[in-house]
């Protein structure tokens, strides 16, 4: 994961995983609706996973 995206995962996770698909996308959402840090801690697993 590059600097920037790490960055962009922090300040906008939904942002941050909208290139990974609608899925990760919602997953994310609903996250950071319940809470700003799950919603990092969500957008940096589905950012560092092999499969995309």
């Amino acid at each position: 994961m590059s600097l920037p995206r790490a960055i962009l995962c922090i300040l906008l996770p939904p942002v941050a995983v909208a290139d990974k698909g609608c899925g990760s996308f919602l997953i994310v959402c609903v996250l950071t609706v319940m809470g700003w840090v799950p919603g990092i801690i969500g957008a940096m697993v589905i950012v560092n996973s092999k499969k995309s």
